[in-house]
């Protein structure tokens, strides 16, 4: 089971990620987003944790060439397309990248599957907003989804839901960001609730 933690600001909140185990931590650049951080911050935060952690970029709509300056500018390990990138632009990115598609629908999931690449994130759809809503996808909708690519949940996830939704829907990872956060706070993440979530994540598929 992969696990990522992401909207993460904090160079202690980094090391947390690293400490309890989880895969991977993103950071957030997209413009308006309470999690984003600066390009130097997550340079620091990627040279940190360098080979102990994947590193996730977050971004929407930055076009190819930006995203790759942004990828050498940063040093993170890989981007998450979260906007509307097209499959003939996350091609150009392979494989340092995947797509994030929002689902609420059966032609969202026909979407997803024009989209190459090793990963796929499905997150929540919810008008007006690219991601971190805390809302849940409908995993009826992903069941098939999940059988045939190694597919990311997103959205809604908590240490106490997780374990449901894995053992409910089988996917190859989980993401989470509100999640494990201080009420209010956004990017600041709970060390009991990040902990509890990588380990209900790990138990749930050794179930």
């Amino acid at each position: 089971m992969w696990v990522k933690i992401c909207g993460v600001t904090r160079l202690e909140d980094a090391e947390l990620c690293v400490a309890v185990g989880a895969d991977a931590l993103g950071l957030n650049f997209v413009p308006g987003s309470p999690r984003r951080v600066a390009p130097s911050l997550a340079r620091a935060i990627a040279q940190h944790v360098h080979g102990r952690i994947e590193v996730v970029g977050v971004v929407a709509d930055l076009g190819v060439d930006p995203a790759e300056q942004l990828l050498e500018e940063t040093g993170v390990d890989v981007l998450q397309l979260h906007g509307a990138e097209s499959p003939a632009e996350l091609a150009r990115l392979l494989p340092r990248a995947f797509k994030a598609i929002r689902v609420g629908s059966a032609a969202d999931v026909a979407l997803a599957e024009g989209y190459a690449g090793d990963r796929l994130l499905v997150d929540a759809r919810v008008e007006g907003a690219l991601g971190g809503t805390g809302q849940r996808v409908d995993l009826e909708l992903v069941r098939e989804l999940v059988r045939r690519r190694r597919v990311i949940l997103a959205g809604g996830l908590r240490p106490e839901t997780v374990g449901e939704a894995i053992r409910e829907s089988t996917p190859w990872g989980v993401d989470v960001a509100s999640g494990v956060e201080e009420p209010g706070r956004p990017g600041v993440k709970l060390e009991p609730a990040v902990r509890a979530f990588v380990h209900a994540a790990r138990r749930a598929r050794a179930i």
